[in-house]
């Protein structure tokens, strides 16, 4: 039998890298019923792309009583073949929409001891993270003394078992020639952050000498990797992500059903109820739950998205599969 504890499986990429796994973690089910007000637009024949995930035979809502040991192995089954970015595209990506983490510093009071602050921040250009910063705060002080610190990112802090990203680097201040940009970049994420032209405000920006992840915490298998610099930077922000709150906000709202039929006809993986966590160009990833056990799941886009209105046209081609 499955016990409760969480259970992943990673799978690698051809660039040596693990890439990341997918989780089996026990949570408080969520409400999973919501009113569907539409009907899809017919469109045509669903076209198959050479990288996208074969289709398979759906499983019907009137599936019940798989043994858990049954379950884990139907998900694992479709976790390690389905379609994702690139690790380092994932890192870059989780990074560009976060605006929040732990940054960790040498402590200039307490010599020799290292000190913690949340932290807001937002990604320029590059990916170096950028802080505003007061000079009364105590993080900065230790900044000032010792440049040398690390941000710590979880893309769901509620689950241990998802995604942890820590980077490594260098905090200088931000050149006057980029200080506009810089400005911008962090507003984007921060537009109530008036304090930033406070005069004992000042941006930072940390220069990544390394960029780790983790995912899997407390499992008996990991999915880990690092990349340095270059890498990190050469890293695209997957195109698509930008449009993950608004349509999953939409989905989860006004077609939740709609998102539960979807995921059992492209993963067979039988489910109660599915809620959508996040999206790319390559698909979403949702969170599902099937007799009080619940689990995420990547679910493949039959081939890449290229902008939302695609997005929307995946979507309900895969609906209509799903709906004979």
């Amino acid at each position: 039998m499955v016990t409760p504890l969480t259970r992943v499986s990673p799978f690698c990429r051809s660039n040596g890298h693990k890439a990341l796994p997918f989780s089996f973690t026990r949570h408080s089910l969520l409400p999973n019923s919501f009113p569907f007000f539409s009907s899809p637009t017919p469109t045509p024949t669903l076209s198959m792309a050479a990288s996208s995930q074969s289709a398979v035979s759906g499983v019907s809502s009137g599936d019940v009583n798989i043994a858990k040991d049954d379950l884990f192995q139907l998900i694992q089954a479709h976790q390690e073949k389905a379609a994702r970015l690139p690790p380092v595209e994932v890192i870059r990506t989780v990074l560009d929409r976060s605006v929040r983490g732990m940054l960790s510093t040498f402590s200039k009071k307490y010599e020799g001891y290292p000190s913690g602050s949340m932290v807001d921040f937002a990604c320029d250009a590059n990916g170096y993270p950028i802080l505003a910063v007061s000079d009364l705060a105590v993080h900065s002080k230790d900044l000032t003394a010792n440049p040398k610190c690390s941000l710590l990112v979880a893309r769901d802090p509620e689950d241990r078992s998802d995604l942890v990203i820590t980077i490594h680097g260098d905090a200088i201040s931000v050149p006057e020639k980029d200080k506009e940009a810089t400005r911008a970049a962090y507003l984007a994420r921060h537009p109530n952050a008036f304090w930033v032209d406070f005069g004992d405000f000042k941006f930072l920006r940390i220069e990544p000498k390394t960029v780790r992840f983790v995912s899997g915490v407390a499992t008996a298998l990991l999915g880990s990797g690092e990349f340095n610099e270059d890498e990190y930077k050469s890293a695209k922000v997957d195109p698509i992500a930008q449009f993950s709150k608004p349509v999953a906000s939409h989905m989860n709202e006004d077609h939740a059903e709609d998102t539960k039929v979807i995921v059992q006809h492209w993963t067979s993986v039988p489910v109660d109820f599915a809620y959508i966590l996040d999206l790319d160009s390559l698909g979403f990833n949702v969170k599902a739950g099937y007799q009080g056990d619940t689990f995420k799941l990547r679910v493949p886009f039959p081939r890449r998205a290229e902008d939302r209105k695609d997005v929307k046209t995946l979507i309900v081609e895969m609906l209509q599969a799903a709906r004979p």
